[in-house]
C-alpha cells in the first residue's frame, strides 16, 4: 500500500513536471515566433489563420473560427485585413452560392513558409546539443503524446 501510494506521488509529480516543460516550452516558442513575425506585415492571430489555411486548403470562416477559438465576426474582421494584404481570398462556392471559402493566396503561403522555416532554424539551433537517440525518442514521444490528445 505505501509502495502504491509513492507511486502515485511520484506519477503525480512527473505529470506536473511535464505539464509545466510543455506549458514553458509553448511559451518560449510562442515568443520566439512573435519576434519572427516582426519582420512581416501579419499579426500573430494572422499568423495562425494562414497556418490553418496552409494545412487544410480552402475553408469557411466558420471552420476557420472553430479551429482559432475566435468568434465569427472576429475571424471575418481577420479575414478581411488579410484580403487588404492579398494574403487570402475570399471565394463562393460552386455548389453552395451561400458558402464563402478562404483561400490561401501566392504571397500568404510565401510568408507563412519563411515564417515557419525561421522558427524551424530557431528549433534546430537548440537542438543541436541533442544527440540522434535523444532526437529520435523525442520525436516519437511528442508524436505519441500529440496522437493521445487527438484521440481525446
Amino acid at each position: 500500500m505505501i509502495m502504491e501510494e509513492i507511486k502515485s506521488k511520484s506519477a503525480e509529480a512527473a505529470v506536473a513536471d511535464i505539464e509545466k516543460a510543455l506549458r514553458h516550452i509553448s511559451g518560449i516558442i510562442k515568443q520566439k515566433g512573435r519576434e519572427i513575425l516582426g519582420d512581416y506585415t501579419i499579426t500573430p492571430p494572422q499568423f495562425v489563420a494562414l497556418q490553418w489555411l496552409l494545412e487544410q486548403g480552402d475553408m469557411t470562416i466558420g471552420d476557420l473560427s472553430n479551429r482559432m477559438y475566435l468568434a465569427c465576426s472576429t475571424t471575418t474582421d481577420l479575414i478581411d485585413r488579410m484580403e487588404k494584404k492579398q494574403l487570402v481570398l475570399r471565394i463562393k462556392d460552386p455548389n453552395d452560392r451561400r458558402v464563402v471559402r478562404v483561400r490561401l493566396l501566392e504571397e500568404g503561403e510565401r510568408i507563412i513558409e519563411e515564417a515557419i522555416e525561421k522558427r524551424c532554424q530557431y528549433l534546430s539551433g537548440i537542438l543541436i546539443h541533442f544527440n540522434e537517440t535523444e532526437l529520435d525518442s523525442l520525436e516519437k514521444l511528442l508524436n505519441r503524446l500529440q496522437l493521445e490528445m487527438h484521440e481525446e
